[in-house]
């Protein structure tokens, strides 16, 4: 799993090792793991230029130790302070004894690469004007940004206005929370991670791995059968779109749970099209009422949703509810329940516009499941799946492919699989949201997928996921 920290954790865990450490060793191994990262990056050193943007706080300091191991290899290093009266003078001093030079401007430096060391981790709010300048100034050269792109809200991944866009970002001891949260996690580009030996706490933002969530998959004991492993009910598509029916029972047809049952007697009139159109491309789901153990509502629910939504709850059993569902949905719904809104649904859900939702997606996503006791999975660039007790996990996997229309129907109908095969709320939308991903970058191989693709790989994956586990 990666793990993702706080400021305020990471400060504690760094006090706690400098106290047990010789004064500046950890601020030298932050410089040599940024030094490799640069040669890297480079590809060579000699005939190679690096230009420093140095701030007051640590982060400056560790970009003018790099570059004195910079300027010692060959490189050509000058160095930019922004705020000459409180540079790290440790620093300072072995970067000029290196070789490194300090220049006043940028215009005549043309470098290859900028190494950016502006705000520390405790950075809030857009580039000041005179940084912003720069950094406009250097628009077009590449970027290694020190722990997080300068501009961006460490602990929140939210962009306050000009900030730096990198193409690699440099961090050390632990992966911070910009580094998996949008729109800050797009600024860092490529993440490389330094070791420093911190001891840290459970973290609040997380990242499931492929081995973490093939340990979440529930698997059938030798003696299960098609009840014990889990009755998935999907009440979904209406007939003014009954192919999010078909979508939907796709996701939930994934092999996880031991029968799928499509209900047409609420949320799609009667048994008409959209029953049909199940019957027909999925045989092998039960078409008609009876006990489950998930629900999955809303999808293509159209104007039936809220009836679908009601009766589901009124079965007491965990529940998803995707797309149309989700405006019926104004508080806590009574039972274990997923929800899995894009920016624009959950802007309607809170009385927000959807731009607002995009810049904050971590304190959106956390605020609906407070507000709405549930577990939030807002789907995006990197999905966040938020607990009502505050823990998120971020999905990161999936091609830009994947925002297709009734990619959606057939993510809601995978987490309802997952929930009646005994996983709660939160696994099942992060177990989900990961296989969703994976299938479509399977199904993709660099070129346009649409939603059927995506579900039909899901087995592909989920299969190749056990088998890699068990290997």
């Amino acid at each position: 799993m990666r793990s993702a920290h706080s400021v305020e954790q990471v400060r504690t865990a760094e006090s706690a090792l400098m106290a047990m450490l010789s004064e500046g060793v950890l601020m030298q191994r932050a410089a040599t793991g940024l030094a490799y990262a640069v040669l890297e990056l480079l590809g060579d050193a000699y005939g190679r230029s690096v230009l420093l943007l140095a701030g007051s706080g640590d982060n400056g300091g560790d970009a003018m130790y790099a570059g004195a191991l910079l300027a010692r290899r060959g490189v050509a290093v000058r160095a930019l302070l922004l705020a000459p009266d409180k540079a790290h003078p440790g620093a300072l001093a072995a970067l000029q004894r290196a070789g490194g030079q300090v220049v006043d401007d940028v215009s005549d430096t043309h470098p290859d690469l900028v190494v950016d060391g502006i705000v520390g981790i405790g950075g809030k709010g857009g580039l000041r004007p005179e940084a912003a300048a720069v950094v406009e100034q250097l628009r077009g050269v590449p970027w290694i940004a020190v722990d997080v792109p300068s501009g961006v809200h460490v602990d929140t991944g939210e962009v306050g206005g000009p900030h730096v866009e990198a193409v690699v970002t440099v961090t050390f001891g632990t992966h911070k929370i910009a580094h998996l949260v949008e729109p800050g996690a797009s600024a860092c580009g490529a993440v490389h991670l330094v070791e420093l030996g911190l001891v840290l706490p459970d973290a609040p933002v997380s990242a499931l791995q492929a081995a973490d969530v093939a340990a979440l998959l529930p698997v059938p004991d030798p003696d299960a059968h098609k009840y014990t492993r889990g009755v998935v009910g999907v009440r979904a598509g209406s007939l003014e779109y009954p192919g999010a029916a078909v979508l939907c029972v796709s996701g939930a047809s994934c092999g996880l749970a031991g029968m799928v049952r499509y209900d047409p007697s609420t949320g799609s009139g009667q048994a008409g099209e959209a029953a049909a159109l199940v019957h027909q491309q999925h045989p092998e789901v039960v078409v008609g009422p009876g006990q489950v153990q998930a629900w999955v509502v809303g999808s293509g629910g159209g104007t039936q949703a809220e009836d679908a939504l009601r009766s589901a709850q009124d079965d007491g059993v965990p529940l998803v509810v995707d797309a149309d569902g989700l405006a019926h949905v104004s508080g806590p719904l009574g039972v274990p329940a997923l929800l899995t809104p894009h920016a624009g649904e959950l802007a309607r859900m809170l009385g927000v516009e959807r731009r607002e939702v995009e810049e904050a997606a971590l304190r959106f996503a956390r605020e609906a499941a407070s507000r709405f006791a549930a577990v939030v999975l807002l789907k995006g660039r990197h999905t966040l799946v938020a607990s009502p007790d505050g823990r998120v996990r971020v999905t990161t996997v999936g091609p830009s492919w994947l925002a297709t229309a009734g990619s959606g129907d057939v993510l809601a109908g995978l987490c309802g699989a997952l929930m009646a095969g005994g996983l709660d709320p939160f696994d099942a939308a992060s177990a989900g949201s990961w296989l969703h991903g994976a299938a479509a970058a399977y199904a993709s191989r660099g070129g346009p997928i649409t939603a059927p693709d995506v579900a039909a790989a899901l087995p592909v994956v989920i299969r190749m996921l056990l088998t890699s586990s068990h290997a």
